[in-house]
């Protein structure tokens, strides 16, 4: 059974031509070829078996372990509806980190005894 390795850096088997153009340019010929090997075998051209192997970055909260699996995901080796994926899962961190960071400006901008509210102004 072929299981392609979504994610894996260095993987030299996923990548895609740079003369590519349209929906094959963001499929590697690793995933071209793992779906081709679906179709022959008479199963679903969607690849459910990462989903199995555990957390989807969809569901993976934000925080260190999803900045660390974006940070180490090879995006040659992406289908289309993973890398929609991808791009959400980095939008989700990317707008914890800036909550993150606007809480630290809030309570670095406050005077001396002064207690920040929750959206980083200070109480009345």
């Amino acid at each position: 059974m072929h299981t392609p390795s979504h994610g894996i850096p260095g993987d030299g088997q996923h990548r895609s031509e740079s003369g590519s153009t349209g929906l094959l340019k963001a499929m590697s010929p690793g995933v071209v070829d793992f779906l081709f090997r679906q179709m022959v075998a008479g199963r679903p051209a969607e690849d459910v078996h990462w989903e199995q192997e555990g957390i989807s970055l969809s569901s993976q909260p934000e925080g260190a372990e999803l900045a660390r699996r974006l940070a180490e995901t090879d995006l040659d080796a992406l289908t289309p509806v993973e890398l929609f994926h991808y791009v959400r899962a980095a939008q989700r961190l990317a707008s914890w980190a800036e909550g993150l960071r606007q809480a630290a400006v809030g309570r670095y901008c406050h005077t001396p005894g002064e207690v920040p509210r929750q959206d980083g102004s200070p109480a009345s």
